[in-house]
């Protein structure tokens, strides 16, 4: 049973800043990030890097931020070699999920 602490702590809203790298580009990475954002109720964009990552950056529940990671992961799990994941405080900035072009 988690504690009081720990069930708010999954409702506060955060932000993560994740650089993924790998065969990232050119798989549909960044649509099925913004379908996956867009049904968690996440803000923030993605975007192709030109030296062959993706970067992405996404607000929301903690809960909902976890819950994208995996779903990342699961879909792409041949195709990421590595991922850079930092957590921020949340900023608000953002009034929906987008993919951003050079």
């Amino acid at each position: 049973m988690s504690s009081e602490k720990e069930t708010r702590k999954q409702h506060e809203n955060r932000r993560v800043h994740v650089f993924y790298s790998g065969r990232v580009q050119g798989v549909g990475f960044r649509f099925t990030v913004e379908r996956l954002a867009a049904g968690l109720e996440l803000r923030g964009w993605v975007r192709n890097l030109s030296d062959g990552r993706v970067e992405m950056v996404c607000e929301g529940r903690e809960s909902g931020l976890v819950r994208i990671l995996e779903k990342i992961d699961s879909s792409f799990s041949g195709y990421i070699r590595q991922k850079d994941i930092n957590w921020k405080p949340y900023s608000g900035e953002f009034s929906n999920f987008d993919i951003r072009f050079f």
